[in-house]
């Protein structure tokens, strides 16, 4: 569905439900050889602003955020968007088709950090990561383990937390540990629907409030099947409390040094706003776009006024911290 440019300016319409022609589509070999789909956009015109790597959250496919990636170029960025081995495009880790599962969260970091370190080489500066959800999660975690230096980083309603039970953290993770324990840990952690495949009715209230843009997600999985995924895996669930107790041990995210913005909602149902908030508190250089009611967890898929909101903070954190060299 074609979608208003940023602001309502006078450059042509996205078509949101089309791989626009100028980006191509491909494949990276992991060094496991494990084959991993990418989409790249080149610098608007040959000379790029600098060079944008996007990773969306769990579950997920870079087909869902097609706008911003071309709005990203329009603004003269080299865009490249990747998949999360084992979901959406680029394979399964479990034992079958739609729970999402991973033996340990180190996997994904790995992903990253190989793919970071051949873009980089290959792309122009400054060299900006960004992150929706779980990707933003996996984003962070790579910095506090010093595995990428980037010039600036943008998180999306990041996983720096997990909303769930007012536990705390460390007896939510020993029940995952236990649940991975008495039954297969490649299992589904929650229900999702009636019948797999087919996206559960309240999900939308979850994501956003715009409906068309949801029914993008739904329009994509028709036509590429290889996108569905349900619920994640018990393993996932375990690994991923792992990960964020991680990112709370003191003076892990103080150690940051690189300019973090974080997009974030309060309302959001999926991940922890609260988390989110001390960790722009924490990092050195954090700053934080905050949303309210009117914003749901995909924040670069909300309604036009709520995701212009966005866009700009973003450029202007841009403009800010990672100047055109």
């Amino acid at each position: 569905m074609p979608s208003p440019n940023v602001e309502g300016d006078a450059r042509s319409l996205i078509d949101r439900r089309a791989i626009p022609a100028h980006a191509c589509e491909a494949v990276w070999t992991a060094p496991d050889g494990h084959r991993l789909r990418r989409i790249d956009w080149p610098g608007s015109d040959g000379k790029a602003r600098g060079s944008i790597l996007f990773f969306p959250g769990r579950g997920d496919h870079y087909e869902k955020y097609l706008e911003s990636l071309e709005e990203w170029h329009r603004d003269g960025w080299r865009v490249t968007a990747a998949d999360w081995r084992g979901q959406a495009g680029s394979g399964r880790l479990g034992k079958d088709q739609v729970t999402g599962h991973i033996e340990d969260f180190g996997t994904w970091i790995d992903d990253l950090v190989h793919l970071w370190e051949k873009w980089t080489a290959e792309t122009p500066p400054p060299h900006v990561i960004a992150g929706h959800s779980m990707g933003g999660h996996l984003v962070m975690r790579a910095l506090v383990d010093r595995r990428i230096a980037p010039d600036a980083v943008v998180l999306s309603a990041p996983m720096l937390g997990m909303n769930g039970p007012p536990l705390p953290l460390a007896l939510l993770h020993r029940v995952a540990r236990l649940m991975t324990r008495i039954g297969d840990p490649t299992r589904p952690a929650w229900k999702w629907s009636e019948k797999p495949g087919e996206l559960p009715d309240a999900r939308a209230k979850l994501l956003t409030h715009d409906p068309e843009r949801y029914a993008d997600e739904a329009w994509w999985r028709a036509r590429r099947p290889e996108l569905v995924m349900g619920p994640g895996s018990w393993r996932w669930v375990e690994r991923a409390y792992a990960s964020v107790r991680a990112l709370e041990h003191p003076g892990a995210l103080e150690a940051v040094e690189v300019p973090v913005l974080i997009v974030s909602t309060t309302t959001d149902k999926l991940v922890s706003h609260a988390a989110n908030r001390r960790a722009a508190e924490r990092l050195p250089h954090g700053q934080m776009e905050e949303f309210g009611p009117e914003a749901h967890h995909e924040i670069l898929r909300e309604v036009d006024p709520v995701r212009d909101r966005a866009m700009l903070a973003i450029r202007q954190f841009l403009d800010e911290v990672a100047p055109s060299q």
